[in-house]
């Protein structure tokens, strides 16, 4: 069974996260398929964009907790759509949590549907928002950043475009997609590719220094006491221990 859709149209590839059972979650097969599929693309020289969705009503859930991939690997995917030479543009009409923000922030445009929500749930199974950190610190705004990361409250798409989460909210997602999506059809293949290697070179900056610290430090917190009280509990469908 295959866990990303894939369909084309005038140059632009869509490549659905097809996980509705497991609300999409990251597990090792899904991030195999997708980081496969993107290097597909990468070589087709027919691609001149590639927007990345999903179907359900979830965009990504996070981690999956039964299969999670090594944070090496989501590391090498959240790079991947960052180095990409063709601009990656996320379409969300379902909810977002945890991980599935660092692949949102990867992404050079994104665009979600007022029926999204956000939420960094990370510190309320355990963990920290380590390595997705790494395209979400450089493109948000630290103080709003602080109050998400630090809670793991709930927030909406017009919160998501206020803090730098998101390019643009609408109604209808595909609507406000429609000039963006013309716009890179008209652009020139190798121009799109050095503009988007300006844009991208201070966030390349942040994996290069902050990666491989990042990476232990997932690793380190998914194998502590509170992450398997956690992560349990969530299964569980019960508190934590140190809810208070």
């Amino acid at each position: 069974m295959t866990l990303i859709g894939r369909t084309r149209a005038r140059g632009v590839e869509s490549l659905s996260l097809d996980s509705p059972d497991t609300r999409n979650a990251l597990s090792a097969a899904l991030v195999g398929e997708l980081t496969d599929a993107l290097k597909d693309c990468a070589k087709d020289t027919g691609v001149r964009a590639i927007v990345l969705t999903h179907t359900g009503n979830t965009f990504c859930a996070g981690a999956d907790l039964r299969d999670p991939p090594p944070p090496e690997a989501l590391v090498a995917l959240l790079r991947q759509i960052v180095e990409l030479p063709r601009p990656v543009v996320a379409r969300v009409t379902g909810h977002v949590r945890a991980g599935g923000l660092g692949l949102l922030a990867a992404c050079d445009i994104a665009a979600a549907s007022h029926e999204a929500t956000f939420a960094f749930t990370e510190v309320r199974i355990g963990v920290a928002p380590a390595v997705i950190s790494l395209p979400i610190l450089p493109r948000t705004d630290p103080r709003a950043l602080a109050r998400y990361y630090l809670t793991g409250e709930r927030f909406t798409a017009p919160e998501a475009a206020r803090v730098g989460l998101l390019t643009t909210h609408a109604d209808d997602v595909d609507e406000a997609l429609a000039p963006i999506l013309d716009g890179l059809r008209r652009s020139a293949p190798e121009a799109l590719a050095e503009t988007k290697a300006l844009l991208t070179a201070k966030v390349l900056e942040t994996f290069d220094r902050d990666a491989a610290d990042l990476t232990a430090l997932s690793a380190r917190l998914f194998s502590s006491a509170q992450a398997r009280e956690g992560m349990t509990a969530f299964l569980e469908r019960r508190d934590p221990e140190w809810v208070v």
